[in-house]
């Protein structure tokens, strides 16, 4: 029996609906992950009935659990990614168990129910990046993945930034019932899009059917190992030919390397420094989420809402720079985006410690300061997941037996994953452990230093050795 063509094949397989599909994805994730944060503690106090002195210990094991089940997940969903013909499926998968760890969060009653919820959030959001990611590279290629990225990343930061700070408001307000009620409702969404999204390559099928002529779409698809074609152009044929014999792989490498081909390209200084562009940013992120609020109670005795309304002046320019930032990567390459990103933010993170207790005019300080820092975030969005496709995509060219029919792209992205869940953890950690005890300004001086280093490792590597550092 012959399948009949998919309805609403058009729209379903659209580039706008596919990425923006990954994004509610992306958003989703983030948003349940910092939506339940405020409400552990009286989760456990209410629910569990722990005595007080246990709570912050529970606390940091449910976060601690979220952290490590996504490390732990995302080799694995790397691998079986680039291996499956199609990423709907896996990508459907994590959602099911994002939306069964929802419902243990709600209904829980024990220890050991919110550790396996936690467990298969953390699950779920390795899925969920590996998948996600490699599904974008797919449909937009290299040549527009800075400015999809830079986009995406601008609209997921809001979930990020503000779902701790939502989730406490509506607690207030309206219970458990009214938190995870809001989540329901982004899972419901969630899942009717990626049950809707027809992947590119599928939809490049049906209408070769039809036509007998191959879509863009699948060009497109093709184009995932393509690279900065434009920018090897430029090089002298001798320069050119010396950078491709050095991705290639040697033979005899171990069966665990061929079983998990990634584990070679890690070795290279250009990927271990985008995947820390990606560290660097979660934590950037993890530590404004743990400080603003609780350096606006101290400084202006704001409350959970207000709290909130403040993260508008940082993610509003994340918003805006995003996107053209992006496009400025896909256009010029990612050094110059992640050099003057985080070269930027030095500055203006130590600025930060002008921050002062008083009235309208000590908060307005506070929310300028804020602007400057989304600009920063917003054009460290993109280098990091444009540098390291382009890298791997050169591996992929110059092995394309080694690393098998689609690539190592997912396998990529499940390492990004892993850093990203990492700078998510470790960001509120230090953040708070140094704001407790050198304070808020000298804080925000070492994450300044820590962005300093990225920006010197960022001149070295990010893009290739600069002309002033290559051996002639």
């Amino acid at each position: 029996m012959v399948k009949s063509k998919p309805l609403g094949l058009a729209w379903r397989s659209n580039t706008l609906f596919i990425v923006s599909t990954v994004g509610i994805g992306l958003f989703t994730d983030l948003f349940l992950y910092g939506l339940v944060v405020p409400i552990l503690p009286f989760m456990l106090r209410d629910r569990v009935n722990l005595p007080e002195d246990q709570i912050q210990s529970y606390v940091s094991a449910l976060l601690a659990a979220y952290a490590g089940a996504s490390v732990c997940s995302s080799p694995p969903a790397g691998i079986i990614a680039d291996r499956v013909p199609t990423r709907q499926a896996p990508f459907l998968v994590g959602l099911v168990a994002l939306l069964a760890a929802t419902l243990m969060l709600f209904l829980g009653q024990s220890i050991p129910v919110l550790i396996l919820a936690r467990v298969l959030q953390g699950v779920s959001g390795a899925v969920v990046w590996t998948i996600g990611l490699a599904l974008l590279l797919d449909t937009v290629g290299p040549e527009n993945l800075g400015k999809t990225i830079g986009s995406i990343f601008g609209f997921i930061s809001i979930g990020e930034l503000a779902a701790p700070v939502l989730g406490g408001v509506v607690y207030k307000k309206a219970g458990y019932p009214g938190v995870f009620g809001m989540g329901f409702a982004i899972l419901a969404i969630d899942f009717i899009m990626r049950l809707l999204l027809i992947e590119k390559k599928t939809a490049a099928k049906w209408e070769k059917k039809d036509d007998g002529t191959v879509d863009d779409s699948e060009q497109q698809d093709g184009g995932t190992a393509t690279g900065e074609d434009g920018d090897d152009n430029e090089e002298e044929p001798l320069l050119r030919k010396k950078e491709e014999d050095s991705y290639k792989v040697p033979e005899g490498q171990s069966k665990v390397v061929r079983s998990f081909p990634i584990l070679y390209v890690l070795k290279d200084p250009r990927l271990l420094t985008a995947l820390l562009l990606a560290f660097n940013q979660a934590t950037l992120l993890a530590t404004f989420d743990a400080t603003i609020p609780t350096e606006a109670e101290e400084l202006f005795g704001f409350d959970s809402l207000k709290s909130g309304l403040l993260f508008i002046a940082l993610v509003l320019p994340y918003l805006i720079m995003g996107p053209l930032a992006g496009w400025l990567v896909d256009r010029y390459g990612p050094k110059p985006a992640a050099v003057l990103g985080f070269g930027y933010l030095v500055p203006v993170l130590i600025l930060l410690r002008l921050a002062r207790p008083g009235g309208t005019s000590a908060i307005v300080i506070f929310c300028a300061l804020l602007s400057l820092c989304g600009v920063g975030m917003g054009v460290i969005g993109s280098p990091s997941i444009v540098e390291a496709s382009y890298v791997v995509s050169q591996y992929d060219k110059a092995n394309p037996q080694f690393f098998g029919e689609q690539g190592p792209y997912a396998q990529l992205y499940a390492f990004n994953s892993m850093v990203f869940s990492l700078g998510l953890t470790v960001g509120p950690l230090i953040s708070g452990g140094l704001r407790d005890r050198i304070g808020y300004g000298n804080m925000n001086a070492v994450i300044a230093v820590l962005c300093l280093i990225t920006t010197l490792l960022s001149v070295v590597y990010i893009g290739g050795k600069p002309k002033f550092l290559r051996k002639s």
